[in-house]
Parts: C-alpha cells; sequence; structure tokens
C-alpha cells in the first residue's frame, strides 16, 4: 500500500529547500562540535527534541548539563561524533504561523572507547520563523533500528 501526498512546497516566504538544509547540517555541526548550549538555543521556548522515549524539554536541559559535567562516566572519555543530514525535504508549510515541517535522513558515527557506532534514522523537523531565522520547535528521531537494544546514547542525535 502506498500512501499518496500532495506535493510538498518548493519555496516558503523567503525559504527555499537549500536554506532548511542549512540549518539542519548547521545543527549538526553544533553537535559533532559538542557546542549543546548553542544547540538548545536553536530551540524555541516550547521546543522538544524526541528520539521516541518522552518529548520533554527538561530532559533535554537535564542531558546537556550532564554532558558538560567534567565527571560524566558514560562520556569519560567524550564521544566524538560525525552526523551526515540528506535528502532534506520541505513536507508542509503553513504561512499564516511561519511554521514549517522539514523531513530529512540522518546518519550519526560516535566513537569512544576505541568503538565505532553508527545510528541512522528519518528525522522531522517542525520549525518556526522567528526573525530573519529559524527555530526548532519540534525535533523527533526515528532510528532505523529503535526496536532494538543498544546501550544508551548519550550524545544527540
Amino acid at each position: 500500500m502506498t500512501a499518496s501526498r500532495a506535493p510538498a512546497p518548493a519555496a516558503a516566504a523567503g525559504f527555499d529547500r537549500a536554506a532548511f538544509e542549512t540549518f539542519l547540517i548547521q545543527e549538526a555541526r553544533l553537535l559533532d562540535e559538542r557546542r549543546f548550549r548553542e544547540w538548545m538555543e536553536l530551540f524555541a521556548e516550547d521546543g522538544t527534541y524526541w528520539v521516541p522515549a518522552v518529548p520533554d524539554r527538561e530532559l533535554m536541559k537535564t542531558r546537556v548539563e550532564r554532558l558538560e559535567h567534567p565527571r560524566i562516566h558514560v562520556q569519560t572519555p567524550p564521544s566524538r561524533t560525525a552526523h551526515l543530514v540528506g535528502n532534506v525535504l520541505l513536507e508542509q508549510a503553513d504561512e499564516a504561523k511561519g511554521e514549517y515541517v522539514v523531513g530529512s535522513t540522518v546518519i550519526m558515527v560516535e566513537y569512544r572507547d576505541e568503538a565505532q557506532r553508527l545510528f541512522a534514522g528519518r528525522q522531522r523537523h517542525r520549525l518556526r520563523r522567528d526573525g530573519a531565522g529559524l527555530r526548532i520547535v519540534e525535533k523527533r528521531v526515528d532510528l532505523i533500528n529503535c526496536d532494538c537494544a543498544f546501550e544508551a546514547i548519550a550524545v544527540p542525535i
């Protein structure tokens, strides 16, 4: 069975696909550079981050604070990551609200303690216009192996 969708808008009030793609790539770079506070600043005040568990801004804040703690056991030594974002599509645009839903594919490689792990999935960002830029209202990452048991993911995908 295939689902049919209306064609996504090609551009949205001053934003084209490239602008959304650039935003997502810059978000990934902040994560790879462990600039977690700056990453959190990309989120709207009511923004949530969800790798299906519990969508909760306070949980995101707590996780970042733990990652920055000098004695965090799960991140000694700290992970090194590389995020790759691709297949970016503007799926929905609500010009009246200034909100856009952008779907993409994400691959994250994490290296720590001489071991490398690979995570991959689809992500969906609901973005809101904020002046000349964008803020994340909701980020959801659906890993392709979400039904498998694996060691906790310490860094954001």
